[in-house]
């Protein structure tokens, strides 16, 4: 199964801009043909607008090919202000002090989509509220009615910022939810075959060494070992979340032996991929520890819990425990070891470790993380 994204999920918000500008370009040309003969510079106003129609080119061109840099959102702000900045010389003082609109009208509502598609709902805002301080300062005063403007201006560029955000995350999440989904379809597939050949292979080797007996017994081991491994790995559920985040059991789970026990919740305990790799790290040092110093006979249980505030991390053991005093004579050696290794990265998370152990008796961690990310 493939997927495909979008290079811009918002694409369809881009077209709809350039529309509409090309609409309120058509109604500004209305506009100015309407009052022509009235302004104190007719020419003025028609080059106004054909330079509007260069621009509205121009730049749906760009936009419907480029989905738009905010580099150029700006320049096109900038260009906006001032085809309005030159009604000051279109307009005679009465019309400007009047009800006769600017010569862009309402042209110059386009812009402030671009910019909130572009930027979000702050880019939107942003860009709305720099056009009504544009439109106040050629009308030379602030009445009720550019004050509707203003927030209609305003309200737009946050509106659109909002839906364009909203569709970059729900394409972000819809497209990790279909990585999802392909990435369990082809885990199930896989563990239907290796089922059906390799872990009956290594079943077989194991219950044959075993039998057999002397070096054939150690690979049967071996081979148990492996087969453990291999079923908690097509077992694992996907690691990746669809809100991007990571699924802490999946990283654990392929951490089963015979000699190594995971249990984790039924549903998912969802981290922050940084901080699911170095738990999960964590956990490696502590069973390697337990490989190296508990016994070769030594078993380990790895226990998670989701509390909602905070994560905890269990990883106990039945082996001969650490004698009194061990770990603070390995710290004053100035080993690595537990003290610097494993306390050192739980302190980094922000998280509290404890120990528990007694000659004879095993080895208990306890890692817990709270969820201040």
């Amino acid at each position: 199964m493939t997927t495909r994204v979008p290079r811009d999920p918002i694409a369809p918000l881009w077209r709809a801009g350039v529309l509409l500008r090309v609409i309120t370009l058509c109604f500004a040309g209305v506009v100015v043909a309407a009052h022509h003969g009235e302004y104190a510079r007719t020419w003025l106003a028609w080059a106004v607008v054909g330079g509007m129609a260069v621009w509205t080119l121009a730049t749906g061109l760009y936009y419907l090919r480029r989905d738009g840099d905010l580099w150029f959102a700006l320049v096109d702000l900038a260009v906006c202000c001032g085809l309005m900045a030159l009604s000051r010389w279109v307009l005679t003082p009465a019309q400007i002090a009047g009800e006769v609109p600017l010569v862009p009208t309402v042209w110059v509502t386009a812009v402030v989509a671009f910019g909130a598609i572009r930027a979000g709902m702050l880019g939107g805002t942003a860009f709305g509220l720099v056009v009504s301080l544009c439109n106040f300062a050629v009308r030379g005063f602030v009445d009720i009615d550019l004050l509707r403007d203003m927030v209609l201006l305003v309200g737009i560029g946050f509106v659109l910022g909002l839906a364009a955000t909203t569709s970059r995350q729900s394409a972000l999440r819809l497209a990790a939810a279909e990585r999802i989904e392909a990435a369990t379809a082809e885990r199930e597939r896989l563990a239907r075959g290796i089922h059906d050949s390799v872990l009956q292979v290594l079943a077989r080797v194991r219950k044959r060494g075993l039998e057999v007996g002397g070096e054939a017994a150690e690979l049967g081991e071996l081979a148990g070992r492996q087969e453990v491994a291999l079923r908690a790995l097509v077992s694992a559920a996907p690691l990746e979340s669809s809100s991007g985040e990571v699924d802490l059991r999946g990283l654990l789970q392929v951490l089963a032996t015979e000699r190594v026990q995971v249990s984790a919740p039924g549903t998912p305990v969802l981290l922050p991929e940084s901080v699911a790799s170095e738990l999960s790290f964590l956990v490696r040092e502590a069973l390697e520890n337990v490989a190296r110093h508990a016994g070769p006979s030594a078993s380990a249980w790895v226990l998670l819990e989701d509390l909602g505030s905070s994560v905890v991390l269990s990883v106990r053991d039945d082996g001969v425990g650490i004698p009194e005093g061990r770990l603070a004579e390995a710290s004053a050696q100035g080993r690595m070891g537990v003290a610097r290794s494993i306390r050192g990265r739980v302190a980094d998370l922000g998280g509290t470790i404890t120990l528990e152990t007694a000659p004879g008796q095993g080895v208990e961690w306890e890692l817990r993380v709270p969820r201040t990310w």
